[in-house]
């Protein structure tokens, strides 16, 4: 079986260096905020060309704790409106709603996955105050666009970067990263970061992922609990370096999915070849996606389907939303019912690459 992803075998180059890092996290005996959590957050800032990283406790509060600092800081307040792609993945809504906020959503490309800017504008309200952009799969958003409309109408942009370490658009206000296991940049458990180039809003998410506080016991905020670990710091700072090359190596085999694939009824991701996809993610559209997921599961592959269930279907949304159960959007809609991602990592064979597309150039459904 080619596994979707092989976690174990991914990190298995790196498992020398994690041992010395282990035996150095348990020699030093400081377990949170120390040199390791310091180190990652001003190697990762530098990579992104960034003046502040922060490091947190995942993804989903890299992106809660923004907003909330906004909410802080005084440039947002409750209630405001926050512009999402209607297919992104629900911790980016969810982002929105836990830090009261109200998300509106907009329909993507449908080339791209990504959130069309040209429908934004329709969708600005005189409570809108901040776009989402989410670089879905890897693939940058188109930002120029995105910002020129921020610009004229007084936005903040937030990127939702969850999928899309590597990827750098500087005029934005902040980015939040995800280091969940399976990401191109992925630590041994969950892991997040913000970044951004605004000093009191870095200071400020520092507080709130601290209890909302910077001296011991004195609480400026209401804030969390939500620290990078740092022994998932100390990993991140093993693989990060490597984190271009793992990302050339993923364009490496999608080039060859993108050129080899041959099959009418199988529709392939839109790239131009530039630097603007990581590919966290291949994904493929198909009207009979159980069937070729079924077929490719009898021939050995496993794939996975991000995601089914697009965020206003979503149970959980309906108490929060009124009324978003109702609401269509049928171009998030035929991409949730269609799409079903390959594998594509650094440490797949050319012969399992070779093989993957084969198998689909031989289906007929």
């Amino acid at each position: 079986m080619i596994k979707f992803l092989d976690l174990h075998k991914l990190n298995q180059p790196f498992e020398v260096e994690f041992k010395e890092k282990f035996q150095s996290f348990l020699d030093n005996g400081w377990y949170v905020l120390g040199s390791e959590v310091s180190q990652f957050e001003k190697n990762f800032a530098k990579y992104c060309g960034s003046k502040y990283c922060i490091g947190v406790g995942n993804g989903l509060d890299a992106l809660v704790l923004i907003f909330k600092a906004y909410i802080d800081l005084g440039k947002l307040q409750k209630g405001d409106e926050v512009i999402v792609p209607a297919n992104t993945y629900i911790a980016s809504i969810l982002a929105v709603l836990q830090a009261d906020l109200v998300p509106v959503l907009v329909e993507p490309i449908l080339e791209t996955y990504n959130i069309n800017p040209d429908l934004i504008e329709e969708k600005v309200s005189p409570k809108t105050k901040a776009i989402l952009p989410v670089h879905l799969y890897g693939q940058l958003c188109e930002m120029e666009k995105i910002s020129a409309i921020a610009e004229k109408h007084n936005l903040l942009i937030v990127e939702d970067a969850a999928q899309a370490h590597g990827l750098n658009f500087k005029e934005s206000h902040a980015r939040a990263f995800s280091f969940y296991p399976g990401k191109n940049l992925g630590c041994l458990g969950d892991g997040g970061a913000v970044v951004a180039n605004d000093e009191k809003l870095a200071e400020t998410i520092k507080m709130l992922r601290n209890y909302g506080s910077k001296v011991k016991y004195e609480n400026k905020f209401i804030g969390v609990n939500s620290r990078l670990d740092e022994i998932q710091a100390a990993f991140l700072n093993v693989k990060l370096p490597h984190l271009n090359s793992e990302n050339e190596k993923r364009r490496v085999i999608a080039k060859r999915y993108l050129s080899e694939v041959k099959n009418d009824k199988i529709i392939l991701p839109y790239w131009n070849e530039s630097e603007n996809h990581v590919f966290h993610l291949f994904v493929i559209r198909t009207e009979k996606r159980n069937e070729l997921q079924n077929y490719l599961k009898e021939n050995g592959i496993e794939t996975i389907i991000h995601y089914p269930i697009p965020p206003h279907k979503q149970k959980a949304m309906n108490p929060e939303v009124s009324g978003w159960n109702n609401l269509s959007f049928p171009i998030t809609e035929k991409i949730h019912n269609e799409v079903l991602s390959l594998p594509l990592n650094g440490v797949l064979t050319d012969d399992e690459v070779s093989k993957i597309i084969k198998v689909l150039n031989e289906w007929t459904s």
